[in-house]
């Protein structure tokens, strides 16, 4: 059971940090550091709560910041840099499911890979989410649309650490977010080949 509610924890941050990479890690790395619902002492993931990982998280986190306000409103649906925000939340969520077993002493193998799985999904179903609402906002409404991402990636991951089986909602969540956004698609494209 232990092993299964670990399980959980994990696969719930790393869904956190597919929706949104940087401020789950900073919050998990805090929460870690203060011992309340994991503590990463003492495994091979200590450094995820130590303070030169949590800078460096910081900093990417600035940069992406940076990154994102000076594309702007205009930037293509499909910015370059997506792939390596994809790939970074598939690495950390897969570095946070290996750790979350790890805290207890449990073998890391699922933790990585149902960690890794967690973060792809949460990112492919919340940008596909957002790419859709932003196409239909005003540009300074579709600016606050990061906040909101930021702010459900912190929820879940806070959920997911202190209450585990909460992970389960999170994930159904982000399942049906991607469910209901490929059937939408789906239809729209048969709408216009009706319309042919």
């Amino acid at each position: 059971m232990d092993f299964l509610l670990d399980l959980l924890q994990g696969a719930g941050i790393a869904a956190a940090i597919g929706i949104r990479p940087f401020l789950p890690v900073l919050l998990v790395g805090a929460l870690a550091a203060a011992n309340l619902g994991l503590d990463f002492d003492g495994t091979d993931f200590a450094f995820l709560e130590q303070a030169p990982a949590l800078a460096i998280v910081l900093v990417m986190l600035a940069l992406t910041t940076y990154v994102v306000r000076r594309a702007g409103p205009e930037a293509p649906e499909q910015p370059p840099y997506v792939v390596i925000f994809a790939a970074l939340a598939v690495i950390l969520g897969a570095l946070q499911g290996a750790a979350s077993l790890a805290d207890r002493d449990h073998p890391i193998v699922a933790g990585v890979l149902v960690g890794a799985a967690c973060a792809a999904l949460g990112f492919v179903a919340v940008r596909d989410l957002l790419v859709r609402t932003r196409r239909r906002l005003d540009a300074d409404t579709a600016g606050t649309l990061p906040v909101y991402a930021e702010g459900a990636a912190l929820a879940a991951a806070g959920l997911s650490v202190m209450f585990p089986p909460l992970a389960l909602l999170v994930i159904a969540g982000l399942v049906a977010l991607l469910i209901g956004g490929r059937r939408r698609s789906g239809e729209k494209y048969a709408g216009l080949r009706i319309l042919r």
